[in-house]
């Protein structure tokens, strides 16, 4: 299952289980800390603290959620920054790999988590999100669960300054002010067949294939050209489904229903965890009805990407978040 990047309340998060960066007393603390014991009833809340007492650095223990939506509170010390030579990230990404584990025991399939240690503790934010994102993939290649990185603004997450100016100068180049065009998908598909009969012409004789076999893909639904994207580039639907940040249900939905359409957003997430070459992502959405425009940023940052042949998903919603863009996948 995904791992989404929201701007919320993490007080307010509908899942089942939230993580408080708390400190080794377990004792209600300030920002995010001190909003969930409000919010889940700081008398309670402490009380089954003290019970538990106390918590090291990197570990991670479970209460109730009392009176929050969420069941379960896990509480998880985080490593105060001393300039990177104290174990801090091998700490950190224990905090997220604990409080992963531990939701698992609790059978949890939705967990948020806000990034740990990058307030008052002082992880470079940037730092932080790195190794939250790292420690989370690793987690949902073994596992399915929904897991959030909740920020209340802007100035809580930490995307890499380089990139975003590179991004910038990228959609000043190619990003123009119009109307975006709207092709129905005949319209799509007829402007595919045409655009793609050299291609095809050649394809065939490189295979030695016949003309019929390959305009046959003319008429393939986005669900077959998937799946013969999948099985040309020596992927697993596993694998594909879980670099796309998607959920299995809905690649099982994809999968059995040769007519299904999916969100753009969606299918975009295929081509990047297919690598998809611009012309084979182009080619994918065009089944789905979809083109990339230069009049819309989400496209124009996606082709960013696919040009510089960086197909990390995460990353890829990193930018996109930081430049108020729907994520991919989720």
């Amino acid at each position: 299952m995904p791992l989404e990047i929201v701007r919320n309340d993490i007080t307010k998060m509908n899942v089942d289980v939230i993580v408080n960066a708390s400190n080794s007393e377990l004792q209600m603390g300030g920002g995010v800390s001190g909003a969930i014991f409000k919010s889940s009833g700081a008398q309670v809340l402490q009380e089954a603290c003290d019970v538990i007492g106390n918590c090291s650095v990197g570990e991670a223990v479970y209460t109730k959620g009392f009176q929050l939506q969420a069941e379960y509170i896990i509480h998880t010390v985080g490593p105060v920054w001393r300039g990177g030579s104290h174990s801090e990230e091998k700490l950190l990404q224990s905090c997220y790999e604990k409080s992963l584990a531990l939701a698992a025991t609790l059978n949890c399939e939705s967990i948020a988590f806000p990034l740990i240690s990058s307030g008052i503790y002082g992880y470079p934010k940037e730092r932080a999100l790195q190794v939250a994102i790292s420690a989370i993939h690793e987690f949902l290649m073994g596992h399915e669960m929904y897991v959030y990185i909740v920020v209340f603004d802007n100035e809580s997450f930490g995307f890499s300054e380089k990139l975003s100016k590179s991004i910038h100068q990228y959609i000043d180049e190619h990003y123009v002010e119009e109307h975006e065009i709207m092709y129905s998908r005949n319209q799509l598909k007829f402007e595919s067949e045409i655009h793609q009969l050299p291609d095809i012409l050649e394809e065939s004789i490189q295979e030695n294939r016949s003309l019929v076999d390959v305009l046959d893909q003319i008429d393939e639904s986005f669900s077959e050209r998937l799946l013969r994207f999948i099985d040309e580039k020596g992927m697993t639907d596993t694998a594909t489904y879980k670099k796309a940040n998607l959920d299995r249900r809905l690649f099982s939905k994809i999968r059995s229903s040769p007519g299904y359409t999916p969100q753009k957003k969606t299918a975009i997430a295929f081509a990047i965890a297919l690598e998809l070459n611009l012309y084979e992502t182009k080619d994918l959405l065009e089944t789905a009805g979809y083109t990339l425009s230069r009049s819309s940023k989400f496209d124009v940052i996606i082709q960013f990407f696919i040009e510089e042949k960086n197909y990390n998903i995460y990353e890829i919603n990193e930018a996109l978040f930081t430049f108020d863009q729907v994520l991919l996948g989720a």
